[in-house]
């Protein structure tokens, strides 16, 4: 494929005027399998580009273990969007934002105390180097200046935002700068190009860089300010956000189809080229949400619909249609039929009869670190999950234990029944309990819920952060550290299911497929937790809503016999849960 040139005038490409209709698809977010099915949906909607981020904390989640490979296969990807007939944006961080746990940062920069993300220190700037050595080298063949399809590549995202409030301008402009130097170090000779919205576009820019903006609407006047900011050169909207996402305990988020697809027109109409954000959400599948946390914490759902052109299972939405018409009236647009829905699958009533509590397998989930005080997950080499604390409390009476930075939800027990639950979301930090005579085990199970993925705050460490109290003073015999990232699960010891299904606890069931197909796993009935089918990841579940079924992609599962695994943290009135060939995302009203 031709390079792509930066003019005066705009891109050019193999000599060509050339507009840039692209559309965001993250191959982290979609089965591999379901790949091409997306991309050529792309090319089907008139895209002739395809943007996707590359999230460094899963290709590298350990500092010396890296990860390139199946559901993560980045050169495949690029691989069939060229099959495809489509061009790519990569946009590889190191942040970047979408929603994503920590921004798409690994966790272990977080076990350095003091470090600074996002800077030019230098513990953080190694570790960025380490990435990209390992990173450009395997794309440099796709680069369109060697004949691949990869157009131009992000330095960085939305730096803007974050320099406005973190650091000196000096020291933004520097990791800015070391960003620049290091790609073009190691070869990358495509255009570069930052993204920011409009009022951070002056501290986001780099001098020699291509300034992109991003909005949802107002199209005029944003790329009025990007020219005011960049006299010359082409206007570019880099996120123009057509949807947006969901967080627990909100309301499903949804734009008007009429609305963005004038938006989208508006855009075209001027000259800019454009990036649909999103083009397909996907999912964030097992524990890889994000979540924002402006004065409140607030973790974002597992889906990541984002209500685009094409829904999280890859049907045609009617935003597809509205945006193929626009998009047609400006560019080349392929003939052919629309695609219908693909074929759902309709399973209810599967039972769980097997459990097995999770505090009698915790010697098969994690071992146990002891120390003085409870250790966070960074320190625990952990990225994803859970972290089980026990200390003994021989005082008997009332008690008051306090823990000042929960992050990000606690369940307490005492001699392992639940006594209440403390939420960094509602700004929890204390709980009163009665201590029986002769003492009590008392125990506190934290769950990540994603860490921060936006300002400030993805400096975000989990489990209990600060300090932790009884009745004012440390406990005095210390405590015990257990890491449980849950990401093997196959020494798990399961008997029958009896009585009520309280938790924390595994439930398992099998279930029997002849074809087959997409669905949605209903958990009507559970209160919250996290799912498995057939190993696989789906993600969590909570009643809190909005979401109310998971999705389950087709290719997880097989014919014949499958397992689904369900843990659930408190309790479920029924012993069964649903597959279901709708989706359920939750009221868009409160």
């Amino acid at each position: 494929m031709p390079a792509l040139r930066v003019e005066q005038d705009g891109f050019r490409l193999d000599g060509e005027p050339f507009r840039i209709v692209s559309g965001g698809l993250h191959y982290f977010r979609v089965h591999p399998a379901q790949w091409r099915d997306r991309l050529r949906k792309a090319r089907l909607l008139g895209l002739n580009t395809i943007d996707t981020y590359v999230p460094w904390n899963l290709h590298q989640p350990r500092p010396d273990r890296w990860c390139w490979d199946g559901a993560l296969d980045l050169t495949a990807f690029i691989d069939l969007a060229q099959d495809e007939g489509l061009h790519v944006l990569l946009r590889p961080g190191p942040y970047i934002c979408g929603e994503w746990e920590g921004g798409g940062l690994p966790s272990w920069l977080l076990a350095e105390p003091g470090v600074r993300l996002r800077s030019t220190d230098p513990s953080y700037q190694a570790a960025v180097d380490g990435y990209f050595g390992e990173l450009l080298p395997r794309v440099l063949p796709y680069l369109g200046s060697r004949g691949g399809p990869v157009l131009a590549v992000q330095v960085e995202n939305e730096f803007g935002a974050y320099d406005q409030g973190a650091g000196t301008a000096q020291d933004g402009a520097g990791h800015l700068t070391h960003l620049v130097s290091v790609l073009r170090g190691h070869g990358v000779d495509v255009p570069l190009f930052t993204c920011d919205q409009p009022a951070d576009l002056a501290r986001g820019s780099v001098p020699g860089v291509l300034s992109t903006v991003n909005f949802g609407s107002g199209a005029a006047r944003n790329l009025a300010r990007l020219r005011e900011r960049q006299p010359e050169g082409p206007l570019m909207c880099t996120e123009f956000w057509n949807g947006w996402f969901d967080r627990w305990g909100g309301v499903h988020v949804t734009r008007p189809t009429a609305d963005a697809a004038a938006e989208l027109d508006g855009i075209l109409a001027s000259g800019a080229s454009v990036n649909l954000y999103m083009f397909h959400g996907g999912t964030n599948f097992g524990f890889t949400n994000g979540a924002n946390d402006k004065h409140t914490y607030r973790p974002t759902v597992t889906s990541y619909d984002y209500d685009s052109p094409l829904d999280e299972a890859g049907d045609l939405t009617p935003k597809f249609t509205a945006f193929r018409e626009v998009i047609a009236r400006y560019e080349p647009v392929p003939d052919g039929p629309l695609p219908e829905p693909s074929k759902k699958l309709n399973l209810l009533g599967i039972e769980l009869p097997e459990r097995a509590p999770l505090f009698a397998g915790l010697d098969l989930l994690g071992a146990p670190v002891s120390g003085e005080r409870p250790l966070t997950m960074e320190e625990l080499g952990q990225d994803f999950g859970f972290v089980h604390y026990e200390t003994r409390l021989d005082t008997a009476g009332p008690t008051l234990l306090y823990a000042s930075d929960v992050r990000d939800r606690a369940q307490v027990f005492l001699d392992g029944q639940p006594v209440g639950v403390l939420e960094r979301e509602n700004h929890e930090h204390t709980l009163a309990l009665t201590v029986p005579a002769g003492g009590a085990d008392l125990t506190v199970l934290v769950e990540n819920q994603g860490r921060v993925n936006y300002g400030e705050g993805i400096h975000d460490r989990k489990g209990l952060v600060g300090p932790v109290t009884v009745n004012g003073s440390p406990v005095s015999g210390g405590w015990r550290s257990r890491p449980l990232p849950l990401d093997d699960l196959a020494g798990l010891e399961y008997g029958p299911a009896a009585g009520p299904g309280v938790g924390p606890a595994f439930h398992r069931g099998t279930f029997e497929v002849a074809e087959p197909a997409d669905s949605y796993l209903d958990l009507s009935g559970w209160t919250k937790g996290c799912v498995w089918i057939n190993g696989f990841a789906l993600g969590r579940y909570w009643s809190r809503g909005p979401q109310r079924r998971l999705y389950v992609p087709g290719p997880v599962l097989r014919p014949g016999g499958n397992d689904i695994v369900v843990l659930e943290l408190h309790a479920s009135s029924r012993s069964a849960v649903d597959l279901c060939d709708a989706p359920d995302l939750g009221p868009t009203e409160e």
